[in-house]
């Protein structure tokens, strides 16, 4: 029924009642710039970069039509917004879903999809789809009372996989879906309840957390196998930290999250999880006088180009002018030792017109900086000094197999290269490159050689057996 674009030649791959208490040292040389505000919270999963270097987005509560129960709209790098599509055009009726909590990612195939968590056929939410050209379709309908909450992730097999309620599914490419594992199975829930966003691993197996369950009760860090064989790697307890926000597979190997609450100061945590369920906890939200480095993330890190991770407090910091003192949020730089640098304290401009709150979490752009929302819905553009960079979709692939790297400026390229084999390509656009997979090819860093010079990928490519 829809092509995700992995066969023949392609893979696919409390807020505002809540005060932010001040003082935190802010790094020196960060820029940030406000692009434009959305109307409707746009409170989910972080932004996604299209295939036209354009960013996307979701928003629980905006739209056109009488009954606002969300969007997708579109953001280029300046500041333009656009509405792509709104839910719930007929009145009273949401046939195609409604609140979409879960953010957006971005297929093989430069199709949208996301999840809705109520709505559809069976009131439980939908997962959708938006082709190129903004067509809209809908490939399942949740069943009612399993809300998803969560994005979706695409498999080595190019099927989507997704969490709603406590079963996580998958999709395939005949629109068919398949329940692979139920969660709360097990006695007193041992092997977890509440699962959050999933994460690819390096050997195709899924990874995650949930918020509930466990040995104590505090959630669970999990394996998944595509064919639905659990193991579960590590059991939360309250000083580790609870709450899944989900997880980043660093270029370490190693896995690194955020949790809402627990930890020391009851604020939240950053951690790192190694593959065999080893926990370090990074650090502990509120550490600092009235809050000053964050409070009660939301959100997931992301790996920038640097190494280092990034991410967001909706929470927390030294913002807070005049009448937006009861909101805050931070952006933040965290090192894999454990290093915290806030890099950005919202609401530190009068109106708030900088945004707040930023629930949303960080997206790097093929330029090199950052992009985000606040709770208020103010797009922004957060400037570090990194460069440019490519990005391939998706990051996973067999010699010739067709794959899209994403880019800024990639007109004039002469040369592609994976982890130093050339391969043959072709450019579509400005931001976009068709390569295909080289035979010889190793898994590493995929370049671009462009007039304006050499751009490396963020994420390196990995090729499958």
């Amino acid at each position: 029924m829809k092509n995700f674009g992995f066969r023949t030649g392609c893979i696919v791959a409390a807020l505002c009642a809540v005060f932010c208490l001040a003082t935190t040292i802010a790094a020196q040389a960060q820029t940030e710039t406000p692009l434009g505000t959305v109307t409707g919270n746009p409170y989910g999963g972080a932004l996604v970069q299209g295939t036209n270097g354009n960013f996307f987005g979701t928003t629980l509560y905006g739209g056109i039509y009488k009954l606002k129960y969300g969007n997708v709209f579109e953001v280029t790098p300046s500041g333009t917004l656009s509405n792509v599509y709104s839910f719930c055009r007929e009145a009273h009726v949401c046939p195609d879903g409604e609140t979409p909590y879960g953010g957006l990612m971005v297929a093989a195939n430069g199709s949208l999809y996301g999840t809705t968590s109520y709505g559809g056929a069976n009131s439980g939410g939908t997962v959708f789809e938006i082709s190129p050209g903004d067509k809209f379709s809908t490939l399942y309908n949740v069943p009612y009372l399993e809300a998803s909450y969560a994005g979706l992730v695409q498999g080595f097999n190019g099927d989507l996989y997704g969490s709603a309620g406590d079963f996580i599914f998958s999709i395939n490419s005949a629109g068919t879906e398949t329940t692979i594992y139920t969660f709360c199975s097990l006695p007193n829930c041992a092997d977890g309840t509440g699962a959050g966003m999933l994460t690819l691993g390096a050997n195709g197996d899924l990874y995650g957390i949930t918020g509930d369950g466990g040995a104590y009760k505090h959630g669970t860090f999990f394996k998944l196998t595509p064919a639905g064989v659990l193991i579960t790697l590590h059991n939360f307890t309250a000083v580790e930290g609870e709450g899944s926000n989900g997880l980043v597979l660093a270029s370490n190997g190693n896995f690194y999250g955020t949790s809402g609450f627990g930890g020391a100061n009851n604020a939240g945590t950053v951690y790192e999880l190694t593959p065999a369920g080893h926990i370090t906890i990074l650090h502990n939200f509120c550490s600092a006088a009235n809050c000053a480095d964050g409070n009660r993330p939301s959100s997931a890190l992301i790996e920038g180009t640097d190494g280092n991770l990034y991410g967001t407090t909706p929470l927390g910091g030294t913002g807070g002018l005049g009448s937006c003192a009861s909101y805050c949020g931070t952006a933040y730089q965290i090192t894999t030792s454990g290093t915290l640098t806030t890099l950005y304290n919202f609401c530190s401009l009068p109106n708030c017109t900088d945004g707040l709150a930023p629930y949303y979490g960080l997206v790097q752009g093929t330029d090199g900086n950052f992009y985000g929302a606040g709770y208020d819905g103010t797009i922004f553009k957060l400037s570090t000094g990194l460069g440019p960079l490519v990005r391939s979709n998706p990051v996973f692939g067999r010699a010739g197999y067709s794959i899209s790297i994403l880019g800024s400026d990639l007109t004039g390229t002469t040369a592609v290269t994976f982890n130093g084999v050339a391969a043959t390509f072709s450019v579509v656009s400005a931001t976009q490159i068709k390569a295909t997979v080289p035979a010889g090819a190793t898994s590493g860093t995929i370049e671009v050689t462009t007039p304006g010079g050499v751009l490396s990928s963020n994420v390196a490519f990995q090729i499958l057996p």
